[in-house]
């Protein structure tokens, strides 16, 4: 072997940690990307770590696994450090060189690790009047500072600063979690933040998830608590190897500052002249501000982040900017986006400048309707003090335009910006065709997905609402993971989904729950809703290979099947209580958004299948005989009990609508064969006579594509994606939709919003057919958890000439691109060291792919003798 071709290793990584700095896994798991020539394979590896002690190898361990392998060493302490190097050897004997290392550190593991208290000012506060606080604190640093870390969280929002720099650019911290249970802190390095003599620290503080207005009906407030309050540990080792701890306790000052009043549903006002400069500097005046009290807060229930922050990721500047009157602007960014807008303006002290937020236009004006309760307006009182830059700081909108009023500022484009914010995840799935209508399809699927990726998966971004429903993301996940790393993230979520299970196995509609009225509060059993916590976390296993997911969550899983077990008759059909059907089918009436045409016990019994049958999936991977064993037979009995109930003879439903055949397709809920081509026919046929429009809503819109594809019904399925009258994907096109909508018509034909009380612009669920456009139109699919073994289908069809994904997979980037020729199918792919790949052509052959191999075929439309047994020959 030439040095050239000796494989290289990338840099490890850390669980699913974009950042492995602060981590709460005292003995993570780590996995590596691996660059070597064609065919060559992993035969062993060998790990080495460095800490405090010293050096540390493994020998070689006789092994082709590269993902999510066991920590080899001790497990790392609160605060420790660490670097992970990783080497590969082939079946030649040849060692790769040492991969760069992985620096990762932990943060606090023990409740003892925590001497900070949670500090509130001692103020009393009407409920009517609440001003988010500043809180600070001097103190002095002797010996010189070798290294330094903040250890931080609150209730409500916060930001930090220290000696007049802010740290760190996180958005939204400390998140939204199921505070009684878990409230998540952060880790950051504030070495460079320190000096020698005299430093401060100060910290905002805002109402956020915690007490802040939430929900819809007019929304809920404190319903976490009704004070504010910061958890701050500053850790400092000095040269001589000495620590100073300086945490939030009963010495710390607070003060009122400049935000008068923040929601993150009603934006934030912003007083200028009541700024206090220098307040998180040394040396500032504290005598006036007023002492804090302690409040409680249980160290064992701090938890480090699983995923990333949110930050700003991207920003926008005026797509247009039309002059309303004297001093108000409309401003259109060109995207529906989640995030904030900075300003910079000039004019006198006192003078306000009021932003509202929107996504649509009715009228030329601002549509705020949709928002219903969310007010969304940010205000900015200036100090006058020539130009002043402003961005709000504990708010968030989704908007596309934004209203102006009171302008005062110079060149609008250069001096409003549009800061998108959400969850910080790695981007990992892409998708191009040669159709630039579904191109723009992809492309708001992807948008709808940041926009609702903000610390948690919610519903929409924009009103009164932004809640982690259960029901979109089980339908939406396949498709998020293979768009974004998100595993991290959901994986938190899913801890919470889980902790606030109810005690009979009742997941609830969304979670982090609150009150929602007497439909949604408390919690019923729904299928499709609770069936998150047995679908959710065996589609995030597929993409990512990660059984510790699977093991975290199984006990919710059982739980939810072993509840619907004891509701359903003893047949097995789960065939009473309230059910949210196919929810939002367009033939709903607008009052009764659940009222399909599909019979909701029909999908109630066959998500009771499913679900059971994922648990018997997940109860063999984690090596659960005797409970595989169980659900397997209870997903047999129900699947019959199916059967029996809803399947004629002929092989047609009971309910003959285009759901009820693309569940019992996709979840494989019919006798035979005979039937599911019967089944297949009838739901193209549906589909034909609804003009290839959808009839579906949030249930079976993501079925229908892949189970006409799956029975022979490419063209049908081709149809249905490329209709532009409403209801379709591509209707919304047709009004510059840059994001998924709630309902197919949110926006009427005639340009007039929906009237519907449920209208949002930007929500992902019907966006799932992004997964249909990776695995089939281009055609790039796992065949085994993780893209172990990965298999391109593509199918063309609906006129597109062209197609190609790209997925950066658990072992490297997979990718297919397709073309058509006249005289048949070229295509061009990409498999990772490590993984084993075939293509199965739309003719029915199969070609074998060699790992670590980038290569292009050609399939012939009519060979009549091939070139080789399996019918192809390679060009490239």
């Amino acid at each position: 072997m030439t040095h050239k071709s000796i494989p290289t290793v990338a840099t490890p990584t850390a669980e699913h940690h974009r950042e492995p700095f602060g981590i709460g896994e005292p003995a993570p798991r780590i996995s590596w990307k691996t660059t070597a020539p064609a065919d060559w394979t992993q035969q062993a590896y060998q790990i080495e770590v460095t800490r405090a002690d010293g050096t540390h190898r493994t020998d070689w361990v006789a092994s082709e696994e590269s993902l999510l392998v066991d920590w080899p060493h001790r497990p790392l302490a609160s605060r420790e450090g660490a670097e992970v190097r990783v080497r590969v050897r082939g079946s030649d004997g040849a060692a790769s060189a040492w991969s760069t290392p992985l620096r990762l550190e932990i943060g606090l593991l023990d409740p003892a690790d925590w001497t900070a208290l949670a500090i509130s000012p001692q103020w009393p506060e009407r409920a009517d009047e609440r001003r988010p606080p500043l809180l600070r604190k001097g103190f002095e640093i002797a010996g010189g500072v070798e290294r330094a870390r903040l250890y931080v969280t609150a209730h409500g929002l916060y930001e930090i600063e220290i000696n007049g720099r802010r740290v760190g650019d996180h958005a939204l911290a400390p998140g939204w979690t199921s505070y009684d249970h878990r409230l998540r802190y952060q880790t950051h390095d504030i070495t460079d933040h320190l000096r020698d003599g005299v430093n401060a620290v100060g910290a905002w503080l805002a109402d956020g998830w915690y007490r802040g207005r939430l929900g819809f009906h007019g929304g809920h407030s404190n319903l976490y608590g009704d004070r504010l309050a910061l958890i701050a540990q500053l850790e400092i080792v000095h040269r001589d190897g000495t620590l100073t701890t300086i945490g939030t306790d009963a010495s710390w000052r607070a003060a009122h500052g400049p935000i008068g009043s923040c929601g993150l549903l009603d934006g934030e006002t912003y007083d200028a002249r009541d700024e206090q400069p220098g307040w998180s500097d040394p040396g500032f005046d504290d005598s006036a501000w007023s002492p804090v009290l302690i409040v409680t807060r249980d160290p064992a229930t701090l938890v480090a982040p699983t995923g990333p922050p949110v930050r700003c990721t991207e920003e926008f500047t005026p797509a247009r900017v039309t002059t309303l009157d004297a001093d108000r602007l409309l401003v259109d960014f060109g995207q529906n986006l989640v995030g904030r807008v900075r300003i910079t303006v000039t004019g006198p002290a006192g003078h306000t400048v009021m932003i509202r937020h929107a996504e649509v236009l009715q009228d030329g004006e601002l549509c705020v309707r949709p928002l219903r309760e969310a007010i969304s307006t940010d205000r900015y009182v200036l100090r006058g003090e020539g130009h002043e830059t402003w961005e709000p700081r504990f708010t968030i909108h989704g908007f596309r335009y934004a209203e102006i009023t009171g302008w005062r500022g110079g060149d609008p484009d250069s001096h409003i910006v549009a800061r998108v914010h959400h969850t910080d995840m790695a981007r990992t799935g892409w998708f191009e065709c040669s159709n630039e209508q579904v191109n723009r399809l992809h492309q708001n699927v992807v948008w709808s997905l940041r926009g609702n990726f903000v610390d948690l998966p919610t519903d929409c971004p924009q009103r009164d609402e932004r809640l982690g429903w259960t029901g979109d993301i089980q339908v939406f996940a396949p498709t998020a993971a293979f768009l974004y790393d998100c595993h991290g993230m959901l994986a938190s979520w899913l801890r919470d989904v889980a902790v606030e299970q109810h005690d009979d196995g009742t997941v609830p509609w969304y979670v982090p729950t609150i009150p929602g009225g007497p439909q949604w509060t408390p919690a019923r059993p729904g299928a499709g809703w609770g069936d998150v916590v047995a679908l959710t976390p065996w589609a995030l296993y597929q993409d990512s290979g990660d059984t510790g997911l699977l093991a975290a969550q199984y006990d919710s899983a059982r739980r939810w099947v072993d509840l619907i077990t004891e509701l359903a008759n003893p047949s097995g059909l789960w065939d009473r209580g309230y059910q949210l059907g196919d929810w939002l089918d367009p033939s709903a009436p607008p009052e009764d958004p659940g009222a399909g045409r599909t019979d909701r016990h029909l999908i109630a019994t066959a998500y009771y299948a499913w679900s059971a049958r994922h648990v018997a999936w997940t109860a063999g991977v984690l090596g659960l005989d005797e409970d595989r064993r169980t659900y397997e037979e209870l997903a047999r009995r129900v699947r019959q009990a199916f059967i029996d109930a809803y399947v004629l003879p002929s092989g047609l439903m009971t309910s003959d609508t285009q759901t009820a055949y693309a569940v019992a397709l996709q979840f494989d809920l019919l006798p035979d064969p005979a039937a599911r081509t019967s089944a297949g026919d009838r739901l193209a046929e549906l589909v034909a006579a609804g003009g290839h429009t959808i009839q579906t809503g949030f249930i079976g819109t993501p079925l229908v594509t892949p189970a006409l594809s799956a029975t022979h019904h490419i063209d049908t399925a081709y149809a249905l994606l490329l209709q532009q009258d409403c209801p379709s994907w591509l209707y919304a096109l047709k009004h510059d939709a840059t994001t998924i909508w709630e309902r197919w018509d949110s926006m009427l034909p005639d340009g007039s919003v929906n009237p519907g009380e449920m209208t949002s612009f930007n929500h992902y669920a019907l966006g799932a057919v992004a997964q249909w456009l990776h695995t089939t139109v281009a055609g790039l699919g796992a065949a085994s958890p993780g893209y172990r073994d990965i298999v391109f289908r593509p199918r063309p069809g609906g006129g597109i000439t062209w197609a190609g994904a790209a997925h950066e997979s658990p072992y490297g980037r997979v990718a297919i691109r397709w073309e058509l020729h006249a005289s048949g199918i070229e295509v061009h792919t990409t498999v990772p060291t490590g993984t084993r790949a075939r293509i199965e052509w739309p003719d029915g052959g199969m070609t074998t792919l060699a790992t670590g191999t980038t290569t292009t075929w050609r399939r012939e439309r009519h060979t009549e003798q091939p070139t080789s047994p399996t019918g192809h020959y390679r060009v490239g």
